[in-house]
């Protein structure tokens, strides 16, 4: 029997004065905090066997994986399948009490919040993620993977995975900055999920 692990890494804080949701769109970097973040994602993961990284194409992910391949001498592969998913609310404000959402033009696009309505629907982010998991599983057989992506993808496949329905509250995603979602398997089946906050609790800011 093959015990492999492929770890889901979420990227550190992201520099966003404007509080917009960023989704997909270029030219969102790390901010200085969410670098230390990743350096403690590497940190947690330097004593593992990784022997294949790979990362979302978004600048984010691809600066949280870089210590990580660095540490273990790899290089940084990118896999488009670890990509955020896509939302038709990005580059707008969307937080509760102002914003996007209580405007009526927008109204239309969250009328099935079980798809959901506004962006990718779950089930093609679970079947894109699995793919990604999939492949990074293959190239590390017997070792360990890491694949830095984004919250909501993370989630999602992590709910496909344990059989629970894919709709859910955002509030209660146990995802924070910088996590990490680990996958172990014996040969092709999984056996276990394990999550691990190398940033510290939630990823938050300590006052």
């Amino acid at each position: 029997m093959t015990q492999t692990v492929v770890h889901l890494v979420r990227h550190g804080e992201v520099h966003n004065p404007t509080g917009i949701l960023y989704g997909r769109l270029p030219g969102f970097r790390l901010s200085e905090f969410g670098e230390n973040q990743a350096l403690a994602a590497a940190e947690h993961l330097a004593g593992h066997d990784v022997v294949h990284v790979a990362a979302s194409p978004l600048e984010r992910a691809q600066q949280t994986a870089a210590p990580i391949a660095g540490a273990h001498r790899l290089e940084l592969a990118t896999d488009s399948r670890l990509v955020e998913a896509d939302n038709q609310f990005e580059g707008k404000r969307v937080a509760v009490g102002d914003g996007a959402l209580w405007s009526p033009r927008h109204w239309y696009k969250l009328r099935n919040p079980f798809r959901p309505s506004w962006g990718e629907p779950y089930r093609t982010i679970a079947d894109r993620m699995l793919a990604a998991v999939t492949t990074a599983r293959d190239a590390a057989a017997g070792h360990e993977a890491v694949c830095v992506s984004h919250q909501l993808p993370i989630w999602t496949v992590r709910r496909f995975l344990e059989g629970k329905r894919m709709w859910h509250d955002p509030r209660r995603r146990e995802c924070a900055l910088a996590s990490v979602t680990s996958l172990f398997f014996v040969d092709e089946q999984l056996v276990r999920i394990a999550y691990t906050e190398p940033a510290g609790a939630a990823g938050a800011r300590k006052a």
